[in-house]
């Protein structure tokens, strides 16, 4: 994946974040260090988010010496730990609803959500060697596709939006448990088809994927959103701070997803 800014600018996004969470102190959090002793920064992350939220991390570790754990899954089985006590700091949810909730069941922090990217959704094919289009490959006969379980996936929901828009919803599939599986049924050949998100494909050959038309589904507007267990923790504040940052959101950006104004929480 490349970005439109350097890592260093990522870097130096991610130290003075981190300064500023620890209140502004030119040594509030000196390179190497764990800033509270906290032993490090939890964070459960939408599926789909996977490949950025690592890089992230990697650069905020390297400019601040704390540790990011990243717990990746589906959005409706993130939230349902948080609601049984999964003690993560932040949540980077692939939809608006699951952090919303949170925060009217008093597990996040009021006012602290925003929209960090806005995904889009693919079908990837990568057997196919034809010039194959959309919706035309998935009303081929006998074709079987796959897509996340739009119960606890957004970008299931999306899928399923689509195919009823195409006048697909008789199609044979393979419900995933998130995004990542549905990728993981195509590319090991289990089908012939997946949703999967944009993010995932923009980097790959371009004749194994198509983009589906925004105007086919809802928006999928992820939200962060700071959790009780990060209230008080500086690396939670700061981690925030540069997922919002210019640098980050171009690397946002450049893994193939869209991006809003700030603020835009609802």
């Amino acid at each position: 994946m490349t970005a439109n800014r350097p890592l260093s600018a990522l870097l130096g996004a991610a130290a003075l974040s981190l300064q500023l969470a620890c209140g502004g102190s030119p040594d509030a959090a000196p390179e190497g260090t764990d800033p509270d002793g906290s032993g490090g920064l939890d964070v459960a992350v939408a599926a789909n988010f996977t490949e950025v939220a690592h890089r992230l991390a990697e650069a905020f570790t390297s400019a601040s010496g704390v540790e990011v754990r990243i717990a990746v899954g589906s959005t409706g089985g993130l939230t349902s730990q948080i609601l049984s006590g999964a003690p993560y700091h932040l949540f980077l949810a692939a939809d608006t609803l699951r952090p919303a909730r949170l925060e009217a069941e008093g597990q996040a922090v009021p006012g602290s959500r925003f929209t960090y990217a806005v995904g889009r959704l693919a079908v990837l094919a990568p057997a196919r060697t034809d010039a194959w289009e959309l919706p035309g490959l998935l009303l081929e006969p006998g074709i079987r596709a796959a897509w996340a379980d739009p119960r606890t996936a957004p970008y299931g929901a999306a899928a399923v939006e689509v195919l009823e828009r195409w006048g697909l919803s008789h199609l044979e599939g393979a419900v995933a448990t998130s995004v990542a599986q549905s990728w993981q049924f195509a590319r090991s050949g289990a089908v012939d088809a997946a949703f999967v998100s944009l993010a995932q494909v923009a980097h790959d050959p371009p004749g194994e994927w198509r983009e589906v038309p925004d105007s086919l589904h809802a928006p999928v507007r992820q939200q962060a959103v700071l959790l009780r267990a990060g209230e008080d923790h500086p690396p939670a504040l700061a981690f925030l701070a540069l997922l919002r940052s210019a640098p980050a959101r171009d690397w946002i950006r450049a893994a193939g997803y869209g991006l809003e104004e700030f603020p835009d929480v609802d």
